[in-house]
């Protein structure tokens, strides 16, 4: 029911309902009920219809009035959201291109003093650079629905990797079997954004020419697995000094209870989130006394 239909009940139904009764009462009553017996029955009937039609179409009212709220408030968040981006994209990013721009015009009309420094202006270039991603993955994040429930789990998975793929050109194929009643909001925007933090990740250093993101529910959780045929990496990739984004996926995790994995496996790169559900430890010492 929309709101102008449940204003318009609430408009017409006591107006309908006492004029019903006065019809009825002078049409057909009048020989059983006196007129003051009649008079004070209008009231009560009036108020009795109110009370069992009127208060739930105010509170379907009230319904949407609070769904109209919310909605105005996500709009107004995708705004700001929207706002800052644009003040980043057109201050900071434009602003770093252009120290890159100069950064190259200095290293061309300072050759010598690369040669003899050991490439000074190589590493300014690549922190520039990194600086520069770092703005432009924070205004892709802006433009990005600040809540998972805007959009459906599915459509927004969907469409993160149609985006991925278009844009990198790298094949993705969601292989996705974890029912959605399970994740709570907070577990969504969460995993969502640590699914995407890897999606980066793949972009910006794996190489990788095929992706799969594979989810299942366990007998005590569910795992989630970003898995790329990249090059890899060496070592501890968390203890990366420039890899923020897996610092930032680690906090995440920690936060959430997560368990958090990269590893190598068959040329793959497999990054494993999985949560194990608490087992009830009461439970379990009374059910071993009883197999006792």
């Amino acid at each position: 029911m929309s709101y102008k239909q449940a204003k318009w009940l609430i408009l017409i139904i006591p107006t309908l309902t006492i004029g019903l009764w006065e019809y009825v009462r002078h049409a057909y009553l009048l020989p059983y009920i006196s007129m003051d017996l009649g008079n004070w029955l209008s009231p009560v009937i009036v108020f009795f219809i109110t009370m069992t039609f009127l208060v739930k179409l105010f509170s379907i009212m009230e319904g949407i009035q609070e769904e109209l709220k919310k909605e105005r408030a996500v709009k107004a968040a995708l705004e700001e959201r929207e706002r800052i981006a644009r003040e980043l994209h057109d201050g900071i990013a434009q602003s770093l291109f252009l120290l890159a721009v100069k950064v190259e015009q200095m290293e061309r009309a300072n050759e010598c003093l690369k040669k003899e420094n050991g490439h000074p202006f190589q590493e300014i270039k690549k922190t520039v650079h990194q600086v520069n991603e770092y703005v432009r993955q924070a205004i892709a994040n802006l433009r990005y629905p600040a809540n998972a429930s805007v959009l459906p789990w599915m459509e927004s998975m969907q469409n993160l990797t149609r985006e991925f793929q278009e844009e990198t050109g790298i094949n993705i194929m969601l292989e996705w079997f974890l029912p959605e009643k399970i994740l709570t909001v907070k577990e969504k925007i969460e995993l969502y954004s640590s699914i995407r933090e890897g999606l980066i990740n793949i972009r910006k250093h794996a190489r990788a020419k095929n992706v799969w993101i594979i989810s299942k529910e366990e007998d005590r959780g569910w795992l989630i697995m970003v898995r790329d045929d990249g090059k890899g990496f060496d070592g501890d990739p968390f203890s990366y000094k420039n890899r923020f984004g897996l610092q930032i996926m680690r906090r995440r995790a920690l936060e959430m209870n997560w368990e958090l994995q990269l590893q190598r496996e068959k040329n793959h790169t497999i990054l494993l989130i999985r949560k194990r559900r608490k087992v009830n430890k009461e439970i379990d010492v009374g059910n071993s006394s009883n197999m006792e």
